[in-house]
């Protein structure tokens, strides 16, 4: 457990009614394009934002190296400073993008936040199915909603109708979304559709938990 404080970036009204806290995946850092343009969205459904950067990214940040992520009990626990730091964990809405969002997903019952909200899960890595992280789904107790593309080499639609998740998790399809829900040019939609279509579902789940 860490006291050190953590460097936050906030989007959206202070005094919103709901905090939804977005983790970064394993190689972006928290301000990406992706991460700013879903924090925009939420921020402009009424939701305030909250981001931060797991220690090895905020790393990259000073020296410039890149480095893997760190190993997940440091992520975890990590997760754990962050929701402390902020408070009210049954007011809190936690979730990430990829890895982000899985680490989330593995303190969200420990933790007591209100909800759970993944974008782009990574139920197994590309081209290893068998691989899979999802036994703790099977089980989770936390609301939950995953953003997911249905083209996504992580995981895809037909791969997770058979993974039995818990009942609490309710699922987004992005249509012809990537892993980032970036769609080809031939579905006619664009990356910044399928966010924006993300954010309203996010909200419309926001909504649900009061």
């Amino acid at each position: 457990m860490s006291t050190d404080p953590i460097d936050f970036q906030f989007d959206g009204d202070e005094s919103a009614r709901q905090t939804i806290i977005l983790a970064h995946g394993a190689g972006a850092p928290m301000d990406s394009p992706f991460m700013n343009d879903m924090a925009s969205e939420l921020a402009r459904h009424g939701l305030r934002v909250a981001r931060f950067e797991f220690p090895y990214m905020a790393k990259r940040r000073i020296d410039g190296k890149k480095r893997g992520p760190d190993r997940a009990p440091v992520l975890t626990g990590f997760y754990g400073d962050v929701v402390r730091q902020l408070g009210e964990p049954e007011k809190l809405i936690i979730g990430g993008k990829s890895m982000g969002g899985r680490i989330a997903s593995m303190v969200a019952d420990d933790l007591g936040v209100g909800g759970l909200v993944c974008l782009g899960y990574p139920f197994h890595p590309p081209g290893k199915p068998e691989n899979l992280r999802t036994e703790h789904l099977k089980v989770l107790r936390t609301p939950a909603l995953i953003c997911h593309g249905t083209r996504d080499p992580f995981g895809r639609p037909d791969e997770i109708a058979g993974y039995g998740l818990s009942d609490r998790i309710a699922l987004h399809w992005v249509e012809d979304g990537e892993h980032d829900f970036k769609p080809r040019k031939s579905s006619g939609r664009t990356q910044n559709q399928n966010i924006v279509d993300a954010a309203a579902a996010i909200s419309g789940f926001a909504q649900s938990l009061t």
